[in-house]
């Protein structure tokens, strides 16, 4: 007796940009692979796309449709794989799947951050499975071991570099002593910046990550607004060789930690870092993606790896499509909830840290000893103080030497105070520079 075929899954795919064409083709060229792997075949049924007629080499024409409601729709999906970004359509057509019975795979980062516990009460309430795991970090697998591998665990705090376009950046400032446009347009002309590279070089990108990785580590919902974000256009050469002094190099850091307090809150921040050159992120170079994750069981874990292009960020959504598929096969989905803990997120103000300040002051006795006094006032304790002359067009308005001080750690409101009495003081300069330091 002859046995029938086992029924394929059926795969509507939802963008067919740089990524989602690399995800076509792994559907397309390994499709006996990928049937080995799930227990049954799976069939690209339809490519949503706005514009058909652009030429896409190695996928069939007659897959791409502009009706892609209808086919998220249909009601024969199994699995809809999301790759277009952005928050409408993307929002809208992700539900109606989910409510059609579809398990989704998205990339959509902003989507994430902004409506994750709408996205993931659909897909409880419709018993289909929602996995996101090429949103953060592209080919890096992290969101599994925070949502799955980590879960047992209690997570104490994730740090990452999370966006290659400012890695690169401050990597070739560092590396290559570029101010921040020659860096920024050498990585443009690479490709590994956009055109308009605001959401990469103002964190944005960065913030809707951090957001989601803290949902995760945290089991909290926490929203993209809700991250305290500061970019890196203003970081100067400058930045980079005080950093490089006080042996430290410069990284954009997503930053996710419990607050110290009885009823713990999450601080949740993205900005510009002094990094002890000791630690495993200070060496992640170029374009690549990091993440450090300190649990109280495991201790401390590091993911490395390309953060984006079209081929590493299929690689993460088609082990997404896989495990969706297995499920399906198995008749259930995995229904995993992020915002049981209901924890508050704490302001940037509560936020503790070491900080690099650097700013000029006379050259006359008993300035030190002031600068030392008004930072006590404020409960900032000093750890080291560098002192250099000013020559040339650098000294003004008798303002001879500039003080570069290291704190210990600190709360950013201790710091507010530090400041405003600086920008104050009759013999302290206008120029007043100051970074965050995290990772000792």
């Amino acid at each position: 007796m002859e046995l029938s075929s086992p029924q394929p899954l059926k795969v509507a795919l939802l963008g067919a940009g740089v990524v989602g064409s690399q995800v076509a083709r792994i559907l397309t060229h390994e499709a006996a692979t990928l049937e080995s792997r799930i227990g049954r075949p799976l069939e690209l049924v339809g490519i949503g796309v706005r514009r058909p007629d652009v030429q896409r080499p190695g996928i069939d024409p007659a897959l791409f449709t502009t009706d892609v409601e209808g086919l998220v729709a249909r009601g024969d999906i199994d699995v809809v794989v999301e790759v277009i970004g952005g928050i409408e359509p993307a929002r809208s057509l992700l539900l109606q799947a989910m409510q059609h019975g579809a398990s989704v795979v998205t990339a959509n980062k902003a989507l994430l951050a902004r409506d994750m516990a709408l996205l993931s009460q659909t897909a409880s309430d419709n018993q289909v499975d929602l996995y996101y795991e090429a949103a953060v970090a592209g080919a890096i697998p992290i969101i599994r071991p925070l949502r799955e591998s980590l879960v047992g665990d209690e997570i104490r705090a994730v740090m990452g570099i999370v966006n290659g376009t400012t890695n690169y950046i401050l990597d070739k400032m560092t590396t290559a002593g570029l101010s921040f446009d020659e860096a920024l347009r050498q990585a443009q002309e690479l490709g590994f910046a956009e055109a308009d590279p605001t959401a990469d070089v103002e964190g944005h990108d960065a913030a809707a990550k951090a957001a989601i990785l803290a949902g995760l580590a945290f089991h909290t919902d926490i929203r993209g607004e809700e991250v305290f974000c500061q970019g890196i256009s203003s970081v100067t050469p400058a930045d980079i060789k005080a950093a490089d002094q006080m042996g430290c190099v410069v990284k954009l850091l997503a930053i996710a930690r419990l607050t110290d307090d009885a009823d713990p809150r999450v601080i949740v921040k993205v900005h510009p870092t002094m990094v002890p050159k000791t630690h495993p992120l200070a060496s992640v170079s170029g374009a690549y993606n990091a993440i450090f994750v300190d649990s109280r069981e495991a201790g401390q874990l590091m993911f490395l790896g390309q953060g984006a292009g079209g081929a590493p960020t299929a690689s993460a959504v088609m082990g997404d499509v896989v495990t969706v598929a297995r499920n399906r096969v198995r008749g259930s989905a995995v229904r995993l909830q992020t915002g049981y803990s209901h924890l508050d997120v704490a302001p940037i103000a509560d936020a503790r840290a070491r900080y690099y300040i650097s700013f000029d002051v006379e050259d006359r006795p008993g300035v030190l000893a002031a600068c030392a006094a008004l930072f006590g006032k404020h409960n900032v304790s000093l750890q080291t103080v560098q002192q250099s002359y000013l020559e040339g067009l650098e000294r003004q308005d008798g303002f001879a030497a500039r003080l570069g001080v290291m704190t210990h750690e600190a709360s950013e409101s201790d710091l507010a105070g530090v400041l405003a009495e600086l920008g104050d003081a009759p013999f302290v300069g206008a120029d007043i520079d100051y970074m965050r330091v995290e990772g000792s």
